[in-house]
């Protein structure tokens, strides 16, 4: 079934949104491609121009930023790789105040067995550590798969999206967003509960290796009575 982002937009009343994302993998590709189905103005910045200009291509629709300097959308989405995603929200600094930086990465170890983080700390909560007191760090999509992201929901199996923040309104603006995209919201508490979607996201790759054995799954929530 193709999906009609703005037609489906228009009908909940959900408002578009302006997105920047920074990174230029198969995350930021899909994302950028279901913002733009669902009428979301799209920034795609990385720091290979030529790359960031050949992707926005392929998807249509989407402008190109330059690495560094401040992005033009009111939410920010890390679509880059843990490792660096503190690096790169310490890089853009104060162009990032008042921003909602959406943290969508798992920052597993090496081996999948944990993290590469403080036992009690997450990612997000590090990344936000990194960020402008003034910026709203916001957990999402980290357990959703590039492919199945881009495929989007069957007809009767709606996509689930989690997410964590401090803020409420941040969560807010996300939510409206992530229902943009004809998925589904769901808001579990604050930030610190990162931690738990990060096990999530970590849980999802033991069964990609041990049982499952392969990627085209997700996780939701299925509501009874």
């Amino acid at each position: 079934m193709e999906f009609d982002g703005r037609a489906k937009a228009r009908k909940a009343g959900t408002s578009m949104s302006s997105i920047s994302i920074i990174g230029q993998g198969n995350m930021a590709r899909a994302l950028a491609g279901r913002a733009l189905a669902g009428g979301n103005a799209v920034e795609i910045i990385g720091r290979d121009q030529a790359k960031a200009k050949e992707l926005a291509a392929t998807l249509g629709g989407a402008t190109v930023g330059t690495a560094g300097a401040a992005p033009t959308g009111d939410i920010v989405i890390l679509a880059a790789p843990y490792a660096g995603a503190a690096a790169v929200v310490r890089e853009y600094g104060d162009a990032l105040r008042g921003k909602i930086i959406v943290d969508i990465t798992n920052p597993v170890a090496p081996d999948l067995r944990g993290f590469v983080v403080p036992d009690d700390s997450s990612g997000a909560q590090e990344i936000a550590k990194a960020a402008p007191d003034d910026a709203h760090v916001v957990k999402a999509f980290n357990t959703v798969f590039s492919h199945v992201l881009a495929a989007g929901p069957a007809e009767d199996r709606p996509l689930d999206v989690f997410i964590a923040g401090d803020d409420a309104q941040a969560k807010a603006r996300v939510s409206a967003f992530v229902e943009s995209l004809g998925l589904r919201p769901w808001d579990i508490g604050e930030l610190s509960m990162a931690r738990a979607l990060e096990n999530a996201g970590l849980l999802e790759l033991g069964l990609m290796n041990h049982s499952v054995k392969h990627a085209n799954f997700s996780l939701g929530i299925a509501l009874l009575g």
